[in-house]
């Protein structure tokens, strides 16, 4: 064989070799291989991946690893893993697909929403353009030649002409401007909140510059966006583009800013002593609810278009102020003054000054003065409906009102009278501008009114007050002297006074020795009293106990002389009694044991006298003297007294004999010891009878003698 051949041959089949070798493709594993191919029996019309086999791009991907193509057939272009960091935002771009409606401004991904499947998307309806889908924190095997996927980092695609990398710069450029590539943070110590714009969807209503609130029911898969993280579903819901209602509150949002855009403003604060009227630029047109006699405007519910009739309350409010504005309106006394150069501390007077007045006697002082009012919060919509705001109602109303009324007030009186007739004017300016400012749903407090001043050079007032000064002065002066004349008397009586105090401690002393001499006297001539009852009722009660024991006694002395048989026997048996005791009392000998007598005749004592006669006729039994039986008579009050002790000796024996048991022991010994000596005498008198006679002499004159002292002594 021809050696030319053979190395022909061999050259073939090693370029035959090689060209089958130069299918295998091997790819890393962080590396796709995007698959075209060159030729085939047919080719791709109006589209741009091939799903039927045409020629071009293929929509599968090939992952890492060894892959054998035919070569020359096919061309495989690697590409890296799409990789979104974490906390980042992906953007896709898709360059095959439904073509875009003319209302869309982004592709709709409802059902074409796998990127990762071109074949997929493509079936599907997937539409080219940029995609209302986002891409999440991950890695994606994504065909780069259908999608072009834009992260801050680097954009992910497979070039293929000048214009379509234009086209990719662009949306990258937007995109970085809006800051899309990371979520929307809302700090809570930013006290914000986000405006949302929608560049997509319907166009909102004509005479509409706010779109209302969609897609707020969480249990509605459809229309629920979530905030607006979730485009398609916005759109289902019926959101239109435009600026949002809604607004965005304290959070993290992964929001697509090719569709949605935000703009952070400071939440709504209402301070205390204020109320916030809302002014609402959208929503349907509301009922009325001023009522039928406020021709100002109209007042309406919450949500509609117009004033709100019920204010906001001092608080933090996400109020979206390109849905209406909130006017705040003090709540606390506002005062107002009409002096130049001050103001409030709510700084609504900060163009008054005070009023020009032309008075009675043509002088022409400037009056400042200041008006306390006051606004019910709920009559705040009331007052913003009418005059838009409190500044307003103040320099346009109040001003020229005030400055009307006390022109009035200065006309009819002279200079001098509106300086003392201060106090009146003021009162009276309190009660006739009530009635004005209540018209203007507003409560006036207070009127207060300063000291006229000059304007330029006229000095004329300040004469006028001079004299005032040199006139009140002189008065002042008078009634300093009237007070050192009556500090000069109350002096004296202060001298006069502390001379009486000093000597008050001795008039007090003799004031109380008086007190007391005559206290004492009072006492003693009390007990003098008392005394005197108590000697005359101790007296009575011995009068009654000597007339009571007389009458018992003689009631007892009866008894007894009926028990011993005749008053005679009485008598003897008394001597008898009385004569023992005697001579037990004076403890004397009933017979002497020396008696010395002269002895007469017959044997007889010479000094014989009645004792012995009558000794001898009672121990002779020679005394048998009758009685006389005659009675005295009682008298009324014995009588009674007698009748009583009767009576109580039948009506209370036992208490009777109780007496009677502890007397007639004692009645019975004396009686025993009478008769005992009554016997010893007798015996004596027998054996001795002149010594008995002799020791009686000498005992019954002592006997006498103290009878007579007694009866003395009673």
């Amino acid at each position: 064989m021809n050696p030319l051949i053979s190395y022909l041959l061999i050259a073939i089949g090693a370029a035959l070799v090689l060209l089958i070798l130069s299918g295998i493709k091997f790819l890393p594993n962080n590396h796709i291989g995007i698959v075209e191919k060159r030729f085939a029996t047919k080719s791709v019309r109006g589209s741009f991946i091939a799903l039927n086999g045409e020629a071009g791009y293929q929509p599968e991907v090939l992952r890492g690893g060894l892959h054998y193509l035919m070569p020359i057939q096919y061309r495989v272009h690697s590409a890296p893993l799409v990789t979104i960091t974490q906390g980042k935002i992906g953007y896709v771009y898709a360059r095959d697909g439904e073509p875009l409606s003319a209302m869309q401004v982004l592709a709709s991904n409802v059902e074409a929403n796998n990127f990762q499947d071109v074949t997929d998307f493509l079936t599907k309806g997937g539409q080219r353009g940029p995609q209302r889908q986002i891409l999440r924190e991950g890695t994606y095997a994504i065909n780069l030649a259908q999608f072009v996927v834009i992260t801050e980092e680097r954009v992910y695609y497979l070039p293929l002409s000048h214009e379509d990398q234009d086209v990719i710069e662009k949306m990258t450029l937007v995109i970085n401007e809006r800051h899309g590539f990371a979520p929307l943070v809302i700090k809570d110590n930013e006290d914000a909140i986000g405006i949302v714009t929608i560049h997509d969807g319907s166009s909102l209503p004509s005479g509409e510059i706010i779109a209302p609130i969609v897609g707020q029911t969480i249990n509605d898969p459809l229309t629920y966006h979530n905030n607006f993280q979730m485009p398609d579903r916005f759109i289902a819901a019926g959101g239109m583009r435009g600026r949002q209602l809604q607004v965005l509150v304290e959070g993290t949002y992964y929001l697509n800013r090719l569709f949605a855009t935000v703009e952070k403003i400071g939440k709504t604060i209402i301070e205390v002593g204020y109320v916030g009227v809302v002014v609402s630029y959208t929503g349907a047109s509301g009922e009325d609810l001023s009522g039928s006699d406020y021709r100002h405007g109209e007042l309406v519910q919450q949500g509609s278009r117009g004033v709100w009739s019920m204010p906001l309350l001092p608080g933090k409010y996400a109020f979206n102020t390109y849905a209406g504005k909130v006017v705040s309106v003090p709540t606390t006394n506002i005062i107002l003054k009409w002096i130049k150069d001050e103001a409030g501390s709510h700084h609504l007077d900060d163009n008054l000054s005070e009023v020009s007045l032309i008075t009675k006697d043509a002088f022409e002082p400037s009056l400042p003065l200041s008006v306390v009012i006051h606004i019910d919060y709920q009559k705040a919509p009331l007052v913003v409906q009418r005059f838009g705001d409190v500044k307003k109602l103040v320099e346009q109303t109040l001003d020229p009102m005030v400055s009307a009324y006390f022109k009035n007030i200065g006309q009819t009186r002279t200079l001098i009278e509106l300086i003392h007739e201060r106090n009146e004017i003021q009162n009276q300016a309190s009660q006739e501008m009530k009635e004005k400012f209540a018209h203007y749903n507003l409560e006036l407090e207070e009127v207060l009114i300063g000291t006229p001043t000059t304007r330029g050079d006229d000095k004329n007032i300040e004469i006028i007050l001079n004299q005032l000064r040199s006139r009140q002065i002189a008065v002042e002066q008078i009634e300093t002297y009237q007070r050192q004349q009556e500090s000069a008397f109350k002096e004296r009586e202060l001298r006069e006074a502390q001379a009486r105090t000093e000597q008050q401690k001795n008039i007090t002393e003799s004031e109380l020795n008086i007190t007391v001499l005559s206290n004492r006297g009072k006492a003693d001539y009390m007990q003098a009293l008392q005394q005197a009852a108590q000697i005359r009722a101790l007296a009575e009660a011995e009068a009654e106990k000597i007339a009571r024991t007389g009458i018992a006694r003689a009631i007892a002395t009866e008894e007894q002389v009926e028990a011993y048989g005749g008053p005679q026997y009485q008598v003897t048996q008394e001597v008898m009694n009385r004569f023992a005791e005697a001579i037990q009392i004076a403890r004397v000998d009933v017979v002497p044991r020396v008696v010395v007598n002269g002895s007469g005749e017959n044997g007889n004592g010479s000094n014989a006298n009645v004792m012995e006669g009558l000794l001898t006729l009672l121990l002779s039994d020679k005394l048998n003297v009758q009685l006389n039986d005659t009675k005295r008579e009682q008298s009324e009050e014995s009588k009674t007294l007698r009748e009583e002790i009767l009576t109580k000796l039948k009506e209370k024996p036992s208490e009777v004999l109780a007496a009677a048991k502890s007397i007639i022991p004692q009645e019975q010994n004396k009686t025993t010891k009478t008769e005992t000596l009554r016997e010893e005498i007798l015996t004596k008198l027998k054996e001795k009878p002149s010594e008995v006679l002799a020791a009686a002499k000498s005992i019954i004159p002592q006997e006498q003698n103290k009878t007579t002292k007694t009866e003395i002594g009673k």
